[in-house]
């Protein structure tokens, strides 16, 4: 065997393992799955399958999300690149949700990313994988710059929690809509890149409410 045809089936491997490993964990929660039930739904027939490519469970689920995050950072980045300086808030929050949205329609019917991510949310082992990969990014930390600009009157704690509303409901938004497709039950927007203008004017008049003194 060549080391092409080698290096080859091991990349097919590896995506059959990205891919049952993902729909599995959206489905069940990750404490309920098992290497051994992965490497069975990706068509391996060494249980040993998952640890000799991915490691720990935490390698896996890091790799996981990599694979979904380095396509939504190219969109962040090209959408950055359109609106500049912009003094619009829109325009920053758009950075913010069109990428995911716009990831999530492309990949066809059905997906299971977006309810991944939320069975990571409650994960308090894992979720420092989601924060560091999917939070920390710097097409991110820049977007979140400009967003501070357009809200420089608002209190600092004020923006620091409603900074953590907003990555709630990236995560859990768009899990619900995918999981309600998955069902088959009507969903409000027909595509996801509509739903995300539905969560792009839910985001603006979050960041822009009024704020009680406490």
């Amino acid at each position: 065997m060549s080391s092409g045809t080698r290096a080859s089936q091991v990349a097919a491997t590896r995506e059959a393992i990205l891919s049952a490993a993902e729909r599995l964990f959206a489905e069940h929660g990750l404490a309920a799955v098992s290497n051994r039930q992965i490497s069975e739904a990706a068509g391996q027939g060494n249980n040993t399958a998952v640890g000799y490519h991915f490691g720990t469970k935490t390698d896996l689920v890091r790799a996981i999300v990599r694979r979904h995050m380095e396509p939504i950072e190219r969109l962040r980045a090209e959408r950055l690149d359109a609106i500049g300086d912009s003094p619009r808030l829109r325009d920053w929050v758009e950075c913010i949700v069109f990428p995911t949205m716009d990831h999530l329609g492309s990949l066809g019917d059905p997906t299971w990313f977006a309810r991944f991510t939320a069975q990571i949310l409650t994960d308090p082992a894992l979720r420092a994988v989601l924060e560091d990969e999917a939070f920390e990014s710097a097409p991110l930390r820049r977007v979140r710059e400009g967003v501070d600009r357009c809200l420089a009157d608002l209190p600092p704690t004020v923006r620091e929690e409603r900074d953590d509303m907003v990555r709630q409901l990236m995560i859990v938004v768009p899990a619900v809509r995918e999981a309600a497709h998955a069902s088959g039950r009507q969903t409000h927007r027909d595509t996801w890149h509509d739903a995300g203008i539905g969560l792009v004017d839910a985001i603006v008049g979050l960041l822009l409410a009024e704020a009680t003194p406490a």
